[in-house]
């Protein structure tokens, strides 16, 4: 009788704590009460609900680029989580990144392992689908040859429309990833989308993981 594997989804904030120590995460906090917020706009604010795997599928993320703008962001966000029956485990606060929106991340295959994902992100991933893989873990030359696979390569290599990446840091953060798997064997599945680049660095700006 074959064995049936349970697997268990992490919310973000647990997520972050897979990821942390391995790439660069912004500044955030979990908070039940707007009162309890400490961070300062522009803010990135998402509800945090085992029912709510893609938060925008519920309308559960906002971004707020100005002070008086927060207040009302997490009050529409907990009418949202009210109207749609949503068990609340808290309000995600985090620092908002602007840049390039790629997509990383991790998956188990039965047949060889734990293989890493690299390519452009953001709520488009599936539709342009411009990705590269490769066996974990990787050198730094396998994360070149994986940037350079892409359509869209000439946006890292080269930035666009005056944006630029710190093309090294990438590199070093898709080594990072790539290692992951080795403190956390039972990782069954991470996406980190978006894995927003900028010319001071890669941040992990929304991060999903899956347990065995």
């Amino acid at each position: 009788m074959k064995e049936v594997m349970e697997k268990r989804v992490l919310n973000a904030a647990e997520s972050e704590k897979i990821v942390s120590g391995f790439v660069s995460l912004p500044k955030s906090q979990v908070v039940k009460r707007f009162e309890e917020i400490k961070l300062k706009a522009p803010l990135a604010l998402k509800i945090l609900s085992p029912n709510a795997i893609h938060k925008t599928e519920v309308n559960g993320v906002r971004v707020v680029m100005y002070e008086d703008s927060v207040k009302p962001a997490f009050d529409a966000l907990m009418r949202d989580a009210q109207e749609h029956k949503l068990q609340l485990d808290g309000i995600f606060v985090q620092e908002f990144v602007k840049g390039v929106e790629t997509i990383a991340g991790l998956k188990k295959d039965p047949v060889f392992g734990h293989m890493i994902l690299f390519g452009l992100g953001g709520i488009f991933t599936e539709v342009i689908a411009d990705t590269s893989t490769r066996k974990c873990p990787i050198t730094l030359s396998d994360a070149e040859d994986m940037i350079c696979e892409l359509k869209s390569s000439k946006i890292f290599l080269e930035g666009f429309r005056g944006m630029k990446v710190d093309l090294n840091g990438l590199k070093k953060s898709l080594v990072e990833i790539s290692k992951i798997p080795g403190k956390h064997k039972n990782i069954e599945e991470l996406d980190i989308n978006p894995f927003t680049l900028t010319d001071k660095g890669s941040f992990a700006v929304d991060v999903r993981a899956v347990l065995a």
